[in-house]
């Protein structure tokens, strides 16, 4: 709700400033497509099927100031870029609900959408509170209103698995096809040679799990990797589902989480990158041997373009990610 009444008021301010806005982009970027993006594995995809055609492009990370998708509220500027883009590109889940509204008000009637989610189509996997997991903030978050019908809410976190990845390069090169056809020959061919890496990395990400001596994770933390533990038939536990806004466990999560580390004989706890760690320490402290370590996965919700710029890239974090996977593991 907070994101809609934020939309709303940014949609008003639009209206008014909408033409000018539009008028300096114009005289701006001119001969250049525009192309807007919401996370950085979006914005980093693009510059990878776009290659020697970046200076081709105006291309926008919306959410290029840390923040991550679940809080993200677009500005009236953000709106503008939206409505006067050749090619945006979202995830398309309930973060994203403020997309709907804009998207009715575009004025480039040309515009090609990328809805991630829509892209995966059955492939989008269902939001899913487990055993042991912290599931009532959740629940009263998205269910106020229980006589109110609601469709099924899907996992967001898309971008964390490197077999949709390879889908989503595609899906970029085809739609950079459409509105620059000169090219569209040359989109092609990046987006396969890039997706030969994102496919070498599956099979690292194989190789590791096929020789692990476990097959499960524990999170003291949200668990945004659902997708990625999927791919490889890993098993999870976590404190939380990965939208969640909780930074505190309850005792009785704490407790099954120790438990579960013992009986698997885990030597590791898990957090991501966002996290201070202190759950994945008290679970530790509750164990036997109160020796695992705690290792850290990167969800990729808060890149920014500065950080593009000084090397960090998808396939980098990817990459890293398989290392502290493949420890985790054991």
């Amino acid at each position: 709700m907070k994101k809609i009444i934020a939309f709303l008021t940014a949609l008003c301010a639009l209206v008014c400033g909408i033409n000018l806005l539009t008028a300096c982009s114009a005289s701006d970027n001119n001969d250049k497509i525009k192309i807007v993006t919401t996370v950085f594995s979006e914005y980093d995809w693009t510059m990878n099927v776009l290659g020697e055609n970046k200076d081709k492009a105006d291309v926008t990370l919306l959410l290029d100031s840390g923040a991550d998708l679940h809080s993200y509220q677009p500005t009236v500027a953000d709106i503008a870029k939206v409505a006067t883009c050749d090619l945006f590109i979202y995830v398309g889940g309930e973060s994203d609900e403020w997309v709907d509204n804009a998207l009715k008000n575009v004025t480039n009637k040309n515009m090609v959408a990328v809805n991630l989610l829509e892209t995966l189509g059955d492939k989008a996997k269902e939001e899913e509170i487990i055993e042991g997991m912290d599931g009532e903030e959740h629940e009263h978050e998205h269910g106020e209103d229980e006589d109110e019908e609601e469709g099924p809410e899907y996992d967001e976190h898309v971008w964390l698995s490197v077999k949709n990845a390879q889908i989503f390069v595609s899906a970029i090169a085809s739609a950079l096809g459409k509105i620059d056809g000169e090219n569209a020959s040359v989109y092609t061919k990046n987006a396969e040679n890039y997706n030969a890496k994102l496919a070498a990395l599956d099979n690292g990400y194989k190789q590791a799990v096929a020789a692990a001596s476990t097959k499960t994770v524990l999170f003291g933390d949200r668990f945004p990797f659902r997708y990625l533990v999927d791919d490889y038939g890993i098993k999870y536990y976590a404190a939380f589902v990965g939208c969640s806004a909780e930074t505190e466990a309850s005792f009785e999560t704490i407790i099954f989480l120790s438990g579960k580390v013992d009986a698997l004989g885990l030597t590791a706890i898990m957090k991501i990158e966002s996290s201070d760690g202190k759950i994945a320490r008290t679970i530790r402290d509750n164990t036997t041997d109160k020796n695992q370590k705690i290792l850290t996965m990167d969800s990729l919700q808060s890149e920014t373009k500065k950080e593009y710029a000084e090397g960090r890239t998808y396939l980098k974090v990817m990459e890293d990610n398989l290392s502290v996977l493949a420890e985790a593991l054991g």
